[in-house]
């Protein structure tokens, strides 16, 4: 039996699906924020892969780990329900960030891969969830809010990550980090089988129409073709070209797998009529111009990793020093030359005078472009890199408490902009932020020999959480409102595919990081790109407000 609200109030299954997705993302953005950062390291006890492997395997994880969900909504649709398929996902995932812990290279693609199909059930199922308890009459006017609400929960977890990070890989090591995010995923597990009844009621699987395609037959002409298409991908380009054709065999294997599932969603627009086909037609279309929004939002884990790791001055204050410091939050580097005895295949062996082989490492990559006369001699304390990634979140927290009241009293007065233009705007205002990265490469002589101030990045953050808190969280209302609802899941997982293909673009441009010697040229391709869509979604506003107002009665 549902539980009985008045209107204007939100449930208590809000709540309970906020602390859910909480320690979900906590534990998901722990992982990401270091994964590129462990990949490379050479000093602490990371992988020591080259910067372009690690781009590749951080890309690819992002790809894998958003595109899962067309499978996971799809089988939560017809057959396990989505509080099952929440607890599968969340399962698979906690084992995964646990195994990250364990030393090797085939314990860690196992765990990204446990981590991967885990994210593709747990993830659009926890928002179709939330949708659903909203389909009630009384609360469809809460439902952008509510969807608003518990993406601040979402990135409460983001915050507060970072700091665990930070503090467990100074102190204990990497292994700790991770396994870290293992048990807050157990903990988000443990607050939804307390409190299941709360949301029991809006676990209903959707029955199949007549003109739906059966689960075996997506199978076998999706997910095969999917698979053929991989593998062709991952041959065919270099076989007959001698090279790739987006950097690595994975790059292409991905880009070609793709295309059956576009395939697929296409076919679902083709196939559809009336009313459900003009709001499929507007999904599809959101989705595609998205792709610009999520290659911006996921340069977080990739190419801003990069730039707050290499070209970000990371020195603190000495007030900071001593507070930070002593609560574990800082890490040593020194300008020093070191010598190693552990052999890494990526770095140069040289013989002791005992004829032992070992590693000469100049000093911290940190003072590769840090002019000699400003070295310190010695060792220095800096922030965290993976620090840098609690800037979005942070903001996401604090704006949100501005503009969700903003938007509630733009709207009880008939001014609040509709869906489709928070779209639009959204990619115009993450364009801006990927432009003030064109401004930090310029306030410096060159990025290559002196350190651009941090606040460029606070900047960078700043601008995009505003697009952010436009687009994202109502994208995902925007699916719950015009899916049809047998294939609401399904479209869910549609929207992450967006998400996909945005962290591949992303990964695929940080393995060129060192070929744009210009880092300007860097982000002026996603000014460009972000602009074009927001011109694109400007130029069907009035087609897509219609279709909101048929589908749901508002724009």
């Amino acid at each position: 039996m549902s539980e009985v609200v008045k209107t204007g109030k939100h449930p208590k299954a809000l709540y309970v699906l906020f602390f859910t997705e909480m320690w979900e993302r906590f534990a998901y953005y722990l992982m990401v924020g270091i994964l590129l950062l462990y990949l490379t390291d050479t000093t602490t006890g990371g992988k020591g892969f080259a910067q372009s492997m690690g781009a590749d395997v951080v890309g690819s994880f992002i790809a894998l780990v958003y595109l899962t969900p067309f499978l996971g909504g799809l089988i939560a649709d017809r057959h396990f329900g989505y509080t099952r398929s929440i607890f599968l996902g969340g399962s698979l995932m906690a084992l995964g960030y646990i195994g990250l812990a364990i030393p090797g290279n085939t314990a860690l693609y196992v765990s990204l891969a446990l981590i991967i199909f885990g994210n593709g059930f747990f993830k659009p199922n926890i928002s179709t969830l939330l949708g659903n308890i909203y389909n009630r009459e009384d609360l469809k006017p809460l439902k952008d809010n509510a969807y608003n609400i518990f993406y601040m929960g979402i990135n409460i977890g983001a915050f507060v990550c970072n700091f665990v990070a930070a503090y467990l890989r100074n102190n204990y090591g990497w292994g700790y980090a991770f396994a870290a995010a293992g048990v807050g995923l157990i903990i988000g597990m443990i607050v939804l089988a307390v409190n299941l009844k709360q949301v029991k009621h809006a676990d209903v699987k959707k029955q199949m129409q007549a003109e739906d395609m059966p689960t075996s037959k997506i199978f076998g002409y999706v997910f095969l073709p999917a698979i053929i298409a991989a593998v062709i991908g991952w041959i065919v380009p270099k076989l007959i070209f001698g090279q790739t054709i987006m950097g690595s065999q994975a790059n292409d294997a991905f880009i070609f797998a793709c295309l059956p599932i576009i395939a697929f969603y296409v076919s679902l627009y083709v196939k559809a009529k009336g009313q459900d086909k003009r709001g499929i037609g507007s999904l599809l279309f959101i989705f595609a111009m998205a792709v610009a929004f999520w290659t911006i939002y996921n340069q977080n884990s990739t190419g801003l990793t990069l730039w707050a790791e290499k070209h970000t001055d990371r020195t603190v204050s000495p007030t900071t020093q001593k507070i930070a410091g002593k609560l574990g939050f800082l890490q040593t580097v020194s300008d020093t030359p070191r010598q190693v005895s552990k052999v890494n295949q990526y770095l140069v062996n040289v013989k002791d005078e005992t004829g032992k082989d070992v590693q000469i490492l100049g000093p911290d990559p940190y003072f590769n472009n840090v002019p000699v006369d400003q070295h310190p001699h010695g060792s220095i304390q800096l922030a965290n890199t993976e620090l840098f990634q609690s800037l979005n979140p942070l903001f996401i927290v604090l704006l949100t408490l501005l503009f969700v009241p903003l938007f509630d009293y733009m709207r009880r007065r008939g001014k609040e902009p509709t869906t489709a233009s928070k779209f639009c705007m959204a990619l115009f205002i993450s364009g801006l932020s990927a432009l003030v990265m064109v401004f930090a490469v310029m306030s410096v002589p060159s990025v290559y020999t002196h350190k651009t101030s941090p606040l460029w990045l606070w900047g960078t953050y700043f601008i995009f959480t505003i697009s952010e808190i436009f687009l994202s969280p109502i994208g995902l209302s925007l699916v719950s409102k015009l899916a049809p609802a047998r294939l609401t899941a399904l479209l869910m997982g549609g929207w992450f595919l967006s998400t996909s293909i945005g962290g591949k673009i992303a990964g695929v441009m940080t393995t060129f990081w060192d070929d744009f010697t210009d880092k300007k040229m860097f982000f002026l391709l996603l000014v460009v790109a972000a602009f074009i869509c927001g011109v694109f979604i400007y130029a069907r506003l009035k087609s897509l407000n219609q279709v909101l107002r048929e589908k749901t009665g508002s724009a």
